[in-house]
């Protein structure tokens, strides 16, 4: 069993560490198998559904800033919000949009109508 940080390797190939301690290098996450069906199991998406309907009323209206520009830091001190309040609004609108990055939510923010200077 390999451990790196917080990261434990238990009968990964070579090649799946490289790629896991590359991805985690450009900021991305790996979830073992186990995990992801854990979290995928949790998901019911409907295919018709528009994507920011799944949003709350709160990530929405963080969506909305994120594409606009806003840090994280001000978008706490603007919505009164503790960092690490925004920081659990981001994940969550993450997983719900299936996006992996800040630029892909901005994407479908603002192909949403979302993200315009006020």
């Amino acid at each position: 069993m390999l451990r790196h940080g917080d990261i434990w390797l238990s009968g990964a190939e070579q090649d799946e560490i490289e790629r896991a301690v590359r991805a985690i290098a450009n900021g991305d996450a790996i979830f073992g198998s186990t995990v992801a069906a854990r979290v995928l199991s949790g998901i019911t998406v409907d295919p018709g559904e528009p994507l920011l309907a799944r949003l709350s009323p709160r990530e929405r209206e963080v969506l909305d800033l994120i594409a606009t520009g806003v840090s994280n830091s001000a978008i706490a001190e603007q919505l009164r919000l503790a960092p690490k309040t925004v920081g659990n609004h981001i994940s969550a609108i993450f997983l719900k949009l299936g996006v992996s990055s800040r630029s892909e939510a901005i994407v479908i923010a603002k192909d949403a109508g979302l993200g315009h200077r006020r």
